[in-house]
């Protein structure tokens, strides 16, 4: 990454930019200012030591802090079903319990000493919270079988999500019916627990687009009525972030990026996706930016699979476009594995190759005002450039400046930026200039 920008430059870009569309209406929420310049790191408790236990992962806490990691997310810590139960351990995603931690992760009392660390270490915690549905052997499957969607039959069936272009079977769980009040008020109950005894910062909320806006809504005020939380949807819907959600997955670019990098989408492309999303949602509404995460990992590929050599240039965009950067387990030891989701099957951390990339990267982003997330930040001004392969931005906030250029393809590129000589980036190659300096005009 290059540290400065020259006065020129500044003059050029201000002339070539393209100006971003007009924005959506703001959400009436308040994000938590925390939240602002933060990277956010996804916890894969099982797979993250040889013990795979919440103690465990704890002594790793101080080395995340040092390479930038302001929140983590921790994949879920409750009991698993036994009833229809995937594989030798079972999904994190069927819960049994939902006010319990799992003994194969360890205690209550060790999932607060986790929580502990991360705040005196300055970092905040969100938990992985799965509304939609329970495990088959829940004991409300029991005692309110009412709360619990049926088939055509009238009987309570496994869970069948279509995720739009085919039928997916989860075979251990059950679909959860929020037209139940009796059912709203036992999940905001068993939301406030984690908050009122264990203290954690918020939700990250399993295909919250399946469960009702009305619900999040509701939710939100009453967590927040104990403490400003953050609330994470793992969800591309516009409507869940105008009263509930901080911010939300940004499936739509991740997909690009991979298309990106197989050769198979383009600039334009890439550009299209994010002012798509800057139209469709509320102004302030915080895109989550990924090349991966636990689910793309296990099921479609591990980032070795999907960006080849173009895995470093898609994770420092991740960074710099308008958004909050994800890092997932391992990916900071150069992961090349789809990491199993049912059984044991401990990352490899022999490793750690990737942690200054993630260390600048996290720096970069906390340095700089135009790097903030939502209204907060710069918004995002395309560059004019000759090579239709070369992506080249600007973000802008106040005094403070960033400008990207990166070169989406396999081969070196020689570009031009109007008014200036030809520059050359290798394949994949990038450049960040950074400027705090009051701006040329």
């Amino acid at each position: 990454m290059k540290a400065s920008i020259a006065s020129l430059l500044c003059a050029l870009v201000a002339s070539t930019a393209v100006a971003a569309p007009a924005p959506a209406p703001a959400t009436a929420m308040q994000h938590v200012p925390w939240s602002r310049n933060a990277v956010i790191y996804e916890v894969n408790v099982r797979q993250y030591t040889p013990e795979g236990t919440l103690l465990a992962f704890d002594k790793h806490l101080p080395e995340l802090r040092a390479m930038g990691v302001d929140i983590i997310w921790l994949m879920p810590v409750n009991p698993i079903g036994q009833l229809d139960r995937k594989g030798v351990l079972g999904s994190y995603y069927a819960v049994r319990d939902y006010q319990a931690v799992n003994p194969e992760f360890g205690t209550l009392d060790d999932f607060k000493s986790v929580v502990n660390h991360a705040h005196a270490l300055g970092m905040k915690v969100i938990l992985d919270w799965i509304a939609n549905h329970t495990a088959m052997d829940h004991p409300w499957l029991a005692t309110h079988p009412e709360w619990y969607q049926k088939d055509k039959t009238g009987e309570i069936s496994y869970y069948r999500y279509d995720n739009g272009s085919s039928i997916e079977e989860w075979t251990d769980v059950a679909g959860l019916d929020y037209g139940s009040k009796e059912l709203r008020a036992a999940m905001l109950s068993a939301l406030q627990f984690w908050i009122r005894e264990t203290d954690i910062d918020g939700f990250r909320c399993d295909v919250a687009m399946r469960v009702p806006t009305s619900f999040w809504n509701e939710a939100r005020a009453v967590l927040d009525s104990r403490k400003p939380v953050f609330m994470l949807a793992e969800a591309e819907k516009p409507e869940l972030h105008e009263h509930a959600f901080d911010m939300g997955y940004a499936w739509q670019l991740q997909k690009v990026m991979v298309r990106i990098a197989a050769g198979k989408a383009s600039r334009e492309d890439l550009i299209r996706v994010v002012r798509e999303r800057e139209a469709a949602f509320p102004a302030d509404a915080i895109p989550m930016v990924f090349t991966t995460n636990h689910d793309q990992n296990s099921w479609e590929g591990s980032d070795a699979e999907l960006y080849g050599a173009a895995e470093d240039a898609f994770t420092m965009l991740t960074f710099t476009l308008p958004g909050m950067p994800l890092i997932y387990s391992g990916q900071e030891a150069g992961n090349t594995h789809r990491l199993k989701f049912f059984k044991r099957d401990t990352i490899d951390w022999k490793t750690r190759a990737r942690v200054p990339l993630f260390t600048r990267l996290a720096a970069l982003k906390h340095a700089h005002p135009a790097l903030a997330a939502g209204l907060a930040g710069g918004p995002l001004e395309v560059i004019a450039v000759d090579d239709p392969a070369v992506l080249a931005f600007r973000r802008a906030k106040g005094k403070d400046e960033v400008i990207v250029v990166v070169n989406l393809s396999a081969e070196p590129r020689t570009y031009r930026l109007e008014g200036r000589a030809p520059e050359s980036l290798k394949a994949w190659g990038y450049t960040i200039a950074e400027r705090i300096e009051p701006r040329v005009n």
